[in-house]
């Protein structure tokens, strides 16, 4: 993975590739699409974002399967697969980046402790890339990082 990026940087990048962005966001609430659309200029880049939070918004807005969130958890490589992949076929975005976690500070088991959280980069025509980190920190730390990490997958997405 590319080192942490700033959002000016990305949205150059994109804009320079010609490439748009959709986000499907769970912990971080659309603060990827937030640190994206605070620069004038980003809405020639970033095409849309979808705030995720509960499992049913995964399901009507993105298409994740709910048999698939039943069996695996929210906070699954496969939801976090199937996020990105969503936000693709529901957008006419070239690339969509998915957040799914448990930023805390409840919420976390001993399988699934607070700080855990997947992404989900999906590339129109290309294979759809999963990573998983595993953040320290109170929930805004969490959420703070998983934004970094979501720009820094965007970044190395973009020169796959």
């Amino acid at each position: 993975m590319t080192p942490e990026i700033a959002p000016t940087e990305l949205l150059e990048r994109y804009r320079r590739a010609g490439k748009k962005i959709a986000t499907a966001e769970s912990c971080t609430g659309g603060l990827v699409a937030a640190a994206l659309t605070d620069i004038a200029g980003s809405s020639d880049v970033v095409e849309r974002g979808f705030v995720t939070y509960s499992n049913e918004a995964k399901t009507e807005l993105i298409g994740v399967p709910a048999a698939l969130i039943a069996r695996v958890g929210a906070v699954s490589s496969e939801v976090a697969q199937a996020m990105a992949e969503g936000a693709l076929a529901h957008s006419r975005a070239d690339m969509a980046v998915s957040i799914t976690g448990i930023a805390g500070p409840g919420g976390g088991t001993p399988t699934k402790p607070v700080g855990l959280v997947w992404f989900g980069v999906a590339r129109r025509g290309g294979p759809t890339l999963v990573e998983k980190r595993n953040f320290a920190g109170d929930r805004a730390a969490v959420r703070r990082q998983a934004v970094a990490t979501a720009l820094s997958l965007l970044d190395y997405a973009l020169s796959r």
